[in-house]
């Protein structure tokens, strides 16, 4: 439009996927700070930050401001993208102390997500690409959010809305799983890899409830065996998935940037930081693998922000 600054052309033509952005730049700050490397952690939270607030700007403007496209593009998988960055920048908050911030993005991901998952429900024609699985991830993300605070403050209630919301995920990935697209294995441009990232996360939330649940009584030896249990296939079928999706990468390189590959960062760091919590609250030998996989997503983060950094300049200078 006239009169509008490039910048501000720029960021209005970012695709709602744009925020596994912050997806992926807030657990790999999660995953940092399981690991000790709460400096670094910090500094990436910063980024994710200030992402989460520059996409929630533009958010509300194309709200505001451009009401058909605004539910156009609320139909997309991509959109669910906007409850998951912030129960993963809740969870980050909570685990600083900053339970009324995390208890306020819990609220407002909530208000969001029901109206955003019926639309894409609504929308999903198969055969979909892997931004189909966000439907599992926004879900779970709300689960792994209440766990967190229901541990944080010794608070019942949020527990049992979380192990609620954990089981209506497992439904959600079985949908998605027939709509997924296998193609996208080889051919995906990034956002395949969420079919991993979604049992990721779900691992996640179940180390969370199991640890709310210890020490609480939150639940009775039978369903804490089976919250574990569970927990436990969960990882274990993440790990499958993260290895036949990098042998897909493998045989089938995509170096180029696409916005997309941070749906590729996110899975990634949600296994680094599944694995690491599943050790703790199963007592299982995964902590290693975690660490490991940890510097794996450290490395492709870095890769994919300064592709996202050069391609942004380049379309910047055509604004111009």
């Amino acid at each position: 439009m006239p009169g509008t600054s490039p910048l501000r052309a720029w960021l209005a033509q970012r695709p709602p996927a744009a925020g596994a952005a912050v997806m992926a730049t807030g657990i790999v700050s999660v995953a940092l700070h399981l690991t000790g490397y709460e400096l670094l952690s910090r500094l990436i939270l910063a980024v994710a930050c200030l992402a989460w607030l520059t996409l929630a700007a533009d958010f509300v403007l194309r709200l505001l401001g451009d009401r058909a496209r605004w539910i156009r593009e609320a139909g997309t998988p991509g959109a669910l993208t906007a409850v998951a960055a912030t129960t993963v920048l809740g969870t980050r908050f909570s685990a600083l102390g900053w339970q009324t911030l995390a208890e306020a993005l819990l609220a407002l991901a909530f208000v969001l997500w029901p109206g955003l998952l019926v639309l894409v429900v609504r929308s999903s024609r198969r055969p979909m690409p892997g931004a189909v699985f966000l439907s599992c991830v926004a879900t779970e993300g709300l689960a792994v959010l209440a766990a967190t605070l229901a541990e944080e403050q010794g608070v019942a209630w949020p527990a049992y809305a979380a192990l609620v919301l954990f089981w209506i995920r497992l439904a959600l990935y079985v949908f998605a799983l027939c709509c997924f697209d296998l193609r996208q294995l080889l051919e995906g441009h990034g956002d395949h890899w969420i079919a991993a990232g979604a049992l990721a996360i779900s691992a996640l939330a179940g180390a969370r409830l199991v640890t709310a649940g210890s020490g609480r009584y939150l639940w009775d030896a039978d369903d804490s065996g089976v919250l574990r249990t569970v927990t436990l296939a969960l990882l274990v079928l993440d790990l499958c998935w993260y290895a036949v999706l990098v042998v897909a990468e493998l045989v089938r390189p995509r170096p180029h940037y696409d916005v997309r590959r941070w749906s590729t960062v996110f899975p990634m760091g949600m296994t680094a930081a599944a694995s690491v919590s599943v050790a703790t609250a199963a007592n299982v030998p995964s902590r290693g693998l975690g660490e490991v996989l940890l510097w794996i997503a450290v490395a492709a983060w870095l890769a994919v922000a300064a592709g996202a950094v050069l391609d942004a300049r380049t379309e910047l200078r055509a604004l111009r």
